[in-house]
């Protein structure tokens, strides 16, 4: 049981998520959209701060390079689930509006739905040899194999008063960077599964943003009020 221990901690941040978005609906969204906004801002001042270091003064950090590559990874990981809980996700749907409305919810239904197996699929594969598949492993283990060994990443190191003050090792372990690789694909799952019951009871049309020709001639429409 213990190798399954992350699977535990998934659930309970999910649950814990779920709670407060029922007790405070806009905090969750505050905070994510806080993560993202900080997440982003960072990138662009380290590699603004790299580009003067390293043309005004010849100098540089060695680590930065490997930071913004982290930080983008969390941007995307932890922004897909934030993009499908508020339909910023862009998809093709023409056909499917073609169809009736009852056809239609079904279609989107699934949609939802084969996006929350795919999430669940990614953090761990085991499950599918109850079907006769062969995949193993999946995000969670190849974080906790980090986990366990303790790895650190090759040029992302601890300030050294952060080492000194903390006690911290010279290298950034790899398992805390890889922490958003489950944690972006569980809340991933969570608003899919989500956006699935709201899409069955009426609470919502799709996961993806609005149809793209209706939004172009609104967008048109308004364009043209505002001039006249």
């Amino acid at each position: 049981m213990s190798a399954y221990w992350p699977f535990f901690a998934l659930l309970a941040l999910v649950v814990v998520i779920h709670l407060v978005e029922r007790a405070r609906p806009g905090l969750v969204v505050m905070v994510e959209e806080r993560i993202l906004t900080l997440i982003l801002a960072g990138m662009v001042l380290i590699s603004f701060a790299q580009v003067v270091a390293r043309y005004a003064f010849n100098s540089g950090w060695t680590g930065a390079l490997d930071l913004t590559r982290v930080m983008f990874a969390w941007l995307i990981l932890f922004g897909m689930s934030y993009g499908l809980k508020t339909g910023l996700h862009l998809g093709v749907d023409v056909v499917i509006r073609l169809l009736p409305r009852r056809l239609f919810r079904i279609c989107a239904t699934l949609g939802a739905l084969a996006v929350f197996f795919y999430a669940v699929i990614l953090l761990s594969a085991d499950w599918l040899s109850i079907f006769g598949g062969q995949a193993r492993g999946g995000a969670v283990f190849y974080w906790q194999r980090f986990f366990n060994s303790g790895l650190g990443m090759e040029m992302l190191r601890w300030p050294e008063w952060m080492s000194q003050m903390f006690g911290l090792d010279e290298r950034v372990p790899r398992w805390l960077a890889y922490l958003i690789l489950p944690v972006g694909l569980a809340l991933l799952a969570y608003r899919a599964l989500e956006a699935s019951w709201q899409i069955a009871t009426n609470q919502r049309e799709a996961i993806i943003a609005g149809h793209e020709a209706e939004q172009l001639v609104a967008d048109n429409r308004n364009s043209v009020s505002a001039e006249d």
